[in-house]
Protein backbone atom coordinates (compact mmCIF):
# COMPACT_ATOMS: atom_id res chain seq x y z
CA UNK A 1 0.00 0.00 0.00
CA UNK A 2 2.44 2.18 0.94
CA UNK A 3 4.34 2.23 -2.75
CA UNK A 4 1.75 2.17 -4.11
CA UNK A 5 0.45 5.48 -2.28
CA UNK A 6 4.02 6.87 -3.24
CA UNK A 7 3.51 6.25 -6.77
CA UNK A 8 0.08 8.75 -6.19
CA UNK A 9 2.34 11.02 -5.05
CA UNK A 10 4.80 11.53 -7.77
CA UNK A 11 2.34 10.67 -10.44
CA UNK A 12 0.19 13.81 -9.24
CA UNK A 13 3.75 15.68 -8.57
CA UNK A 14 4.07 15.38 -12.29
CA UNK A 15 0.88 15.95 -13.39
CA UNK A 16 0.18 19.33 -11.68
CA UNK A 17 4.21 20.24 -12.94
CA UNK A 18 3.28 19.23 -16.23
CA UNK A 19 0.17 21.56 -16.22
CA UNK A 20 1.92 24.14 -14.51
CA UNK A 21 4.97 24.33 -17.18
CA UNK A 22 2.25 24.88 -19.72
CA UNK A 23 -0.02 27.09 -18.32
CA UNK A 24 3.57 29.32 -17.40
CA UNK A 25 4.28 28.97 -21.13
CA UNK A 26 0.83 29.65 -22.39
CA UNK A 27 0.69 32.57 -20.13
CA UNK A 28 3.97 34.16 -21.49
CA UNK A 29 3.38 33.38 -25.36
CA UNK A 30 -0.45 34.65 -25.49
CA UNK A 31 0.70 38.07 -23.63
CA UNK A 32 4.26 38.14 -25.76
CA UNK A 33 1.76 38.44 -28.49
CA UNK A 34 -1.10 40.39 -27.14
CA UNK A 35 1.49 42.56 -26.18
CA UNK A 36 2.87 42.79 -30.15
CA UNK A 37 -0.59 43.89 -31.62
CA UNK A 38 -3.39 46.45 -31.46
CA UNK A 39 -6.76 45.01 -32.69
CA UNK A 40 -10.14 46.54 -34.16
CA UNK A 41 -13.54 45.64 -32.97
CA UNK A 42 -16.59 46.88 -34.86
CA UNK A 43 -19.99 45.88 -33.54
CA UNK A 44 -22.98 46.64 -35.90
CA UNK A 45 -26.34 47.52 -35.05
CA UNK A 46 -27.64 44.66 -35.84
CA UNK A 47 -27.96 41.51 -38.48
CA UNK A 48 -29.80 43.11 -40.48
CA UNK A 49 -28.59 43.27 -44.01
CA UNK A 50 -28.55 46.36 -43.97
CA UNK A 51 -26.92 47.25 -40.96
CA UNK A 52 -24.21 44.89 -41.45
CA UNK A 53 -23.44 46.77 -44.95
CA UNK A 54 -23.32 49.89 -42.67
CA UNK A 55 -21.00 48.21 -40.66
CA UNK A 56 -18.28 47.62 -43.23
CA UNK A 57 -18.68 50.91 -44.34
CA UNK A 58 -17.61 52.38 -41.16
CA UNK A 59 -14.92 49.82 -41.07
CA UNK A 60 -12.90 50.67 -44.13
CA UNK A 61 -13.77 54.43 -43.48
CA UNK A 62 -11.86 54.12 -39.79
CA UNK A 63 -9.32 51.73 -41.03
CA UNK A 64 -8.47 54.10 -43.94
CA UNK A 65 -8.05 57.23 -41.30
CA UNK A 66 -6.17 54.79 -38.80
CA UNK A 67 -3.50 54.00 -41.32
CA UNK A 68 -3.16 57.32 -42.31
CA UNK A 69 -2.12 58.63 -39.05
CA UNK A 70 -0.34 55.53 -38.11
CA UNK A 71 2.07 55.46 -41.28
CA UNK A 72 5.11 55.45 -39.28
CA UNK A 73 3.90 53.39 -35.73
CA UNK A 74 7.06 51.50 -34.94
CA UNK A 75 5.56 49.78 -32.03
CA UNK A 76 2.18 49.01 -30.12
CA UNK A 77 2.42 51.67 -27.75
CA UNK A 78 2.79 54.00 -30.37
CA UNK A 79 0.17 53.10 -32.67
CA UNK A 80 -1.98 53.22 -29.75
CA UNK A 81 -0.99 56.63 -28.22
CA UNK A 82 -2.53 57.44 -31.65
CA UNK A 83 -5.66 56.33 -31.73
CA UNK A 84 -6.17 57.90 -28.20
CA UNK A 85 -5.29 61.44 -29.20
CA UNK A 86 -7.95 61.24 -32.14
CA UNK A 87 -10.43 59.20 -30.88
CA UNK A 88 -12.98 62.39 -31.38
CA UNK A 89 -11.83 61.59 -35.06
CA UNK A 90 -12.42 58.33 -35.26
CA UNK A 91 -16.42 59.06 -33.39
CA UNK A 92 -16.87 61.85 -36.32
CA UNK A 93 -15.89 59.67 -39.14
CA UNK A 94 -18.11 56.65 -37.52
CA UNK A 95 -21.25 58.77 -37.20
CA UNK A 96 -20.39 60.74 -40.24
CA UNK A 97 -20.44 57.72 -42.77
CA UNK A 98 -23.75 56.51 -40.76
CA UNK A 99 -25.32 59.90 -41.42
CA UNK A 100 -24.59 59.80 -44.92
CA UNK A 101 -26.06 56.48 -45.42
CA UNK A 102 -29.07 57.46 -44.02
CA UNK A 103 -29.14 56.17 -40.45
CA UNK A 104 -29.37 58.35 -37.32
CA UNK A 105 -27.70 55.37 -35.19
CA UNK A 106 -25.51 57.03 -32.05
CA UNK A 107 -21.61 54.98 -32.36
CA UNK A 108 -19.68 54.67 -29.34
CA UNK A 109 -15.28 54.47 -29.10
CA UNK A 110 -13.49 53.12 -26.98
CA UNK A 111 -9.98 51.94 -26.87
CA UNK A 112 -9.21 49.28 -23.61
CA UNK A 113 -8.45 45.22 -23.44
CA UNK A 114 -11.13 43.11 -24.73
CA UNK A 115 -11.54 38.83 -25.46
CA UNK A 116 -11.06 37.89 -28.79
CA UNK A 117 -12.21 34.50 -30.17
CA UNK A 118 -9.61 32.87 -31.88
CA UNK A 119 -9.52 34.31 -35.61
CA UNK A 120 -7.64 33.89 -38.42
CA UNK A 121 -6.03 37.09 -40.59
CA UNK A 122 -4.99 35.25 -44.68
CA UNK A 123 -2.48 32.81 -43.55
CA UNK A 124 -1.93 34.21 -39.73
CA UNK A 125 -3.79 32.86 -37.18
CA UNK A 126 -4.24 34.38 -33.82
CA UNK A 127 -4.97 32.48 -30.11
CA UNK A 128 -8.21 33.41 -28.67
CA UNK A 129 -7.38 36.08 -25.36
CA UNK A 130 -6.93 39.64 -24.17
CA UNK A 131 -5.85 42.13 -26.44
CA UNK A 132 -5.80 45.98 -26.39
CA UNK A 133 -8.24 47.04 -29.06
CA UNK A 134 -10.08 50.05 -30.85
CA UNK A 135 -13.74 48.88 -30.69
CA UNK A 136 -16.77 50.79 -32.48
CA UNK A 137 -19.90 50.16 -31.60
CA UNK A 138 -22.83 51.30 -33.77
CA UNK A 139 -25.97 52.29 -32.27
CA UNK A 140 -27.71 49.32 -30.36
CA UNK A 141 -24.16 46.84 -31.11
CA UNK A 142 -26.65 43.98 -30.67
CA UNK A 143 -25.08 42.49 -34.14
CA UNK A 144 -22.57 40.10 -35.82
CA UNK A 145 -18.72 41.68 -34.98
CA UNK A 146 -16.19 42.62 -37.54
CA UNK A 147 -12.18 42.00 -36.34
CA UNK A 148 -8.77 42.69 -37.54
CA UNK A 149 -5.53 43.55 -36.54
CA UNK A 150 -4.74 47.39 -37.24
CA UNK A 151 -1.12 47.05 -35.70
CA UNK A 152 1.12 45.67 -37.49
CA UNK A 153 -1.68 46.96 -40.45
CA UNK A 154 -3.51 42.98 -41.42
CA UNK A 155 -6.64 44.59 -42.07
CA UNK A 156 -6.51 44.61 -45.86
CA UNK A 157 -5.75 41.17 -46.63
CA UNK A 158 -5.93 40.10 -50.20
CA UNK A 159 -9.00 38.46 -50.65
CA UNK A 160 -8.47 36.61 -53.70
CA UNK A 161 -5.42 34.88 -52.20
CA UNK A 162 -6.06 34.91 -48.70
CA UNK A 163 -2.38 36.25 -47.90
CA UNK A 164 -1.11 39.11 -45.16
CA UNK A 165 1.03 41.21 -47.48
CA UNK A 166 4.77 40.63 -46.43
CA UNK A 167 6.01 43.93 -44.58
CA UNK A 168 2.96 43.47 -42.61
CA UNK A 169 4.26 39.94 -41.41
CA UNK A 170 7.80 41.08 -41.15
CA UNK A 171 6.83 43.77 -38.75
CA UNK A 172 4.64 41.07 -36.76
CA UNK A 173 8.13 38.61 -36.78
CA UNK A 174 10.56 41.45 -35.84
CA UNK A 175 8.36 41.94 -32.38
CA UNK A 176 7.93 38.01 -31.95
CA UNK A 177 10.14 35.19 -31.63
CA UNK A 178 10.80 32.33 -33.82
CA UNK A 179 8.69 30.21 -32.03
CA UNK A 180 5.71 32.57 -31.43
CA UNK A 181 6.02 33.67 -34.68
CA UNK A 182 5.78 30.11 -36.11
CA UNK A 183 2.82 29.91 -33.87
CA UNK A 184 0.42 32.25 -35.60
CA UNK A 185 1.64 31.20 -39.24
CA UNK A 186 -1.24 29.12 -40.68
CA UNK A 187 1.45 27.67 -42.96
CA UNK A 188 3.29 25.36 -40.77
CA UNK A 189 3.12 22.03 -40.30
CA UNK A 190 5.03 20.84 -37.18
CA UNK A 191 2.63 18.87 -35.32
CA UNK A 192 4.61 20.82 -32.03
CA UNK A 193 3.74 24.02 -32.79
CA UNK A 194 0.20 23.49 -34.13
CA UNK A 195 0.35 21.02 -29.93
CA UNK A 196 1.46 24.57 -28.39
CA UNK A 197 -1.71 26.81 -30.58
CA UNK A 198 -4.11 24.53 -29.23
CA UNK A 199 -2.54 25.02 -25.69
CA UNK A 200 -3.15 29.12 -26.21
CA UNK A 201 -6.45 28.50 -26.71
CA UNK A 202 -7.19 26.24 -24.26
CA UNK A 203 -5.65 28.20 -21.07
CA UNK A 204 -6.95 31.46 -22.57
CA UNK A 205 -10.36 29.61 -21.29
Amino acid sequence: MKKIFKISIILGLLSFFTIYSAYSYSTTVSNNIANSVLRLHVIANSDSVEDQNLKYKVRDNIINYMNEISLNAVSKEEAINIAKQHTNDFYNIAKQTILDNGYTYDVKISIGNFYFPTKSYGDIDFPAGFYDALRIEIGNASGQNWWCVLFPPLCFVDISSGIVPEDSKQQLDSSLSDEEYAILSSSHTSNSINLKFKLLELFSK
